[in-house]
Parts: C-alpha cells; structure tokens; sequence
C-alpha cells in the first residue's frame, strides 16, 4: 500500500498517480483478474502504449473517446490512456443495443470508439454511426506495440473534464455529467478513503459495472490512489459473491442498492461469517439490521454519504462532534454549503423536506456541466447553488436525512411519502423478495398522486394484498398503506441496480391491480 498525498491538488490528475505508483511500488498488483494480474509499472506502460495508439487514431487534447466494454482491466487502463491524452472518456453501458445502443454512441460525438470482440459484432450491425468515427478493438495487441506516451503534466489541471458519465435514467432521459479530476479524487480523499482505513494487506473487490461512477470512485482509482490491488469482477452475483471474495483474499468491497439485500435474504448458512471481507461499505443499508448483518457475516460496515456523478457533498466521516443518527447521511463537507429548499427557493426550517441544494466553497467541487446540454446545465443551478433534484431533512445537529428523488416523491393530502421509507417497511415481511412504491396521480386531487406497490413475492409465498396492507399498517404511519397493488414477477432495474420507477408510473394499473377503496380492509389510523 502506498497513499499518495492528495492534499496537494497538483497531484489529482488521475495518470499522474499512476506515475507516481509506478515509480514507488513499481511491482506491487493494481488491476487483477482470473485471466491476469497488471501492476502499477505495468498498467503505466500499457496505458502510455495505448495512449499513442489512440493519438494515432486522431484523439487529441478536448476529444472524447467512447467504451462499450464489459468489466475487465483493459477499460481501467483505456481510461488512464484517454486521459493521458486530456482527452475524456466515455462510457457506454454494455447491456445496450440496438436503437438505444446507437442513440449513446451518437450523442457521445466520440472520435473513437472502443470495444471487445465480446461485443464488436453488436456494433457492427448498428444501423449508423457517425462518419468520422474511427472504431478499434482492444483485444487488438498491436494497441500495445507503441512506444508509451510521456505526458507532461505541468500543462494538466485538477479542473479538467477528465469523463463523460451518463445517468442512470432512472427518472427520464440520461445526461451526460462532465466529472473532473476532481470530481473523482476529492471525494475519495475526503470520504471514501476515510471510510475503509486501508491496511497493507486490503484487496478491493469491485462488483459494479464500470460505467457508473461509484465503481471508479470506490474501486478503481481509490485502488489508484492507495496503492491497492483490485479485482475487477465481470459484474455481482447473489449466488457466487462469497465464492470471489474467498477466491481472491478480498478484504473491502462496496454494494449499491439492493444488491446487500439479496445477500441478506439468501437463507442463513453455518459458514456465512468464514469469508476474508472486513469492510463493507453499503448504501442505502437500513439501520435496523446493521448489526445483525456484520455478526452473521463477521465484517465491518462503514459510513456512508450523499452524492451524485455531479458532486459528492455529504458524508458521515465529516468530523463533526455531534453524534451520528441511525439512517442519516451524515454533514456536510467542509468545503460545500449543503442546504434544503421549497420550490419557491425558500429555505425549509429544520425538520421539514425540502430539495438539496449546494453551494461549492472551493474550485472544481460540481461537474463541469451537462454535456452538449446548455440548457439542463443551467436548470441545474439557482444562482451560487446546484439543484440536486433530491428532498432531504436536516435535523438540530446538522444531520441530513435522505428522503426521495423529487420526481419520485409521493405527494398526498398535503404530505410528502418517501417511497423509500415505505419500501423500507414493505422488505421486512418475510414473505416479500421485493417491492417498488412510486405514485400514480390521483383521479380526485389534482397535482397529487396515490401510493402504489409493485410487489416481487418471494418464492414459494402465498402472500395477499390484506396481508401486506395489514402489515405496513401494523408497522409504519397509516399513510403508508398504499391504495394500489400489483404482484409481479420482476421489477425494471437498470444494469447499476437502480429501480427505473418512470417505467413503472408508466405502466400505471391494470386488471390485476387491488384498489384498496374497492376491497373490504380499512386503514387503521
């Protein structure tokens, strides 16, 4: 292990820490694989080599070089050659094809485009692309025949757009962020690495695709900036995940979503607790079953924080002498001003919901704006503050609590339901393997929505709508019992594990849909 000082804002630019690994631990392993094991000398000559073949394609300083890869090595170190470029990189999500496929690579205005031999024949039959648009493979070995580039760094700033990520869509069409350098190492200095207190002998696994932020954030260059190895898994699997974390000795990993859901619903096993995992950092994990969790798994779980692709703003590892309640997100860094707003632009007294707004108080601390989207840039900002399109409340102490996305927010009879809470509630029935709670606007309030649940029964459950309606009423505020229910087989989750609930407020009800108001139970309040 071996972290660099990143106090020293010359030394976030992303291939300058790889420079630096390979000129201190030269020997030490980076990004490793079944197939292969790169270390830090390694990755910095196959970088450079790939760096001059791209130059060679025409890339140059300010262009953008786009990836539709699955996880492995080769894309972390495709990413440092972009950059050693100043170019940025972008990547393509690797479940997409088609239409979908085409539309991300045209609006990604790329001047190449890598792939795999795994995927190259599914570019190869798009219908278009764009003209100049140079297309490589990177299973090609001459890439790496090249003598490597030699950057010179003094022309680099931290503020540079070293990335183009698209959001998930999970609320509408996805943008794309411009992260900096540092957009991607502010945060893993301040918090993230913070979070695991990294030891000599700590071996990150990474489960998450590698074109969603937080797999670079907590993974990829925080291994970058520590001098870690890290195990770059071909994606996250309920039934092999202990399998690898035993396999490779791994010590830390991070899980988004519901994926640590999964893993606690699996039935209880005698070796649970023999595995080599000693921090886990999962997020949202309910505060309820924190501690029952580390027992049956013998590990630790780690703060969490808030953020997006465009800024990292909150944290649990803030510093601050007052306590930490359960389920809060933490305060703020030091160096944002984290607010809550009504959408008047009225600041919300403390205890009620309003919209996370934030204020950087140094350079570089919000992405560099949308890309090729002026106008959702400057939607996103109010004056000095960013919008984050997030409701939170803050309590006496300054502790923030998450609450919804806004646009997934249910308004009614003048409250505002976290879906989140009432999916909460809903996953600790024992019969119920997962739920979605997202409104559906009311027939007789305008403006307003109705609760609705679409509901994954777990195997083998003889689960009714009055059961689980009695259930939430027994155990959450009366306003939770939703008046819609529907059963299904699945749930729409993009390839990060992020409910698409504007998929499902599409699909709005059907025939097989309960109406509370049309059956006999009545909500107890």
């Amino acid at each position: 292990m071996q972290k660099i000082d990143l106090d020293h804002v010359g030394n976030r630019i992303l291939p300058k820490l790889l420079q630096i690994q390979a000129g201190t631990i030269p020997d030490a392993p980076y990004l490793v694989s079944d197939e292969r094991s790169i270390s830090f000398a390694e990755a910095d000559r196959l970088s450079g080599s790939l760096a001059t073949s791209l130059r060679e394609s025409g890339v140059s300083s300010g262009d953008r070089v786009a990836f539709y890869m699955p996880n492995r090595p080769e894309t972390a170190l495709l990413a440092l050659a972009v950059n050693k470029l100043r170019a940025a990189w972008v990547p393509i999500n690797a479940e997409y094809k088609g239409e979908w496929l085409t539309n991300t690579i045209q609006r990604s205005r790329a001047r190449v485009l890598v792939t795999d031999s795994q995927l190259a024949e599914r570019v190869g039959s798009l219908a278009s692309s764009p003209d100049d648009q140079a297309i490589i493979d990177i299973d090609d070995d001459t890439l790496y025949d090249n003598s490597p580039l030699e950057p010179d760094y003094s022309q680099f700033d931290y503020g540079d757009t070293s990335a183009v990520i698209w959001t998930s869509g999970t609320t509408g069409r996805s943008k794309g962020v411009l992260v900096s350098y540092n957009g991607w190492l502010r945060p893993i200095h301040r918090g993230v690495s913070v979070f695991y207190d990294s030891q000599d002998s700590d071996v990150i696994l990474n489960v998450l695709p590698l074109y969603h932020a937080a797999a670079w954030n907590t993974s990829i260059f925080r291994a970058l900036a520590e001098g870690l190895p890290v195990i770059i898994e071909p994606g996250f699997s309920v039934r092999t995940f202990w399998d690898r974390i035993r396999r490779f000795g791994a010590t830390q990993t991070f899980t988004l979503g519901a994926m640590h859901m999964f893993l606690w619903n699996v039935p209880e096993h005698a070796s649970d607790a023999d595995n080599p995992l000693r921090v886990l950092q999962a997020v949202p994990m309910p505060a309820d079953i924190i501690q029952a969790f580390e027992k049956r798994f013998g590990l630790n779980i780690v703060g969490a924080g808030y953020g997006q692709s465009e800024c990292m703003a909150i944290t649990s590892e803030a510093g601050r002498d007052a306590p930490l309640p359960p389920n809060s997100m933490g305060f703020p860094y030091d160096d944002t001003d984290v607010r809550l707003f009504d959408d008047d632009d009225n600041e919300v007294p403390v205890g009620e919901v309003g919209e996370v707004r934030i204020r950087p108080l140094t350079p570089h601390i919000v992405c560099n704006g949308y890309f090729d989207d002026p106008a959702a840039t400057a939607a996103a900002w109010r004056g000095d503050w960013f919008c984050t399109g997030d409701l939170a409340r803050v309590d006496d102490n300054g502790a923030f609590f998450f609450v919804d996305r806004k646009k997934d927010a249910v308004r009614f009879a003048g409250r505002n339901i976290s879906t989140m809470e009432v999916e909460a509630v809903v996953r600790r029935h024992p019969d119920v393997a997962d739920v979605a709670a997202f409104g559906i606007p009311a027939t007789e309030i305008a403006d307003e929505d109705e609760l609705k649940l679409d509901v994954v029964p777990a195997d083998g459950a003889n689960l009714t709508h009055e059961v689980l309606a009695q259930f939430i009423n027994d155990n959450a505020p009366h306003y939770f019992v939703p008046r819609y229910i529907n059963f299904v087989s699945s749930l729409p989750y993009t390839p990060t594990n992020k409910l698409k609930k504007f998929e499902l407020r599409e699909k709005g009800l059907n025939s097989e849909t309960w109406d509370r108001k049309e059956s006999p139970f009545e909500v107890r309040r």
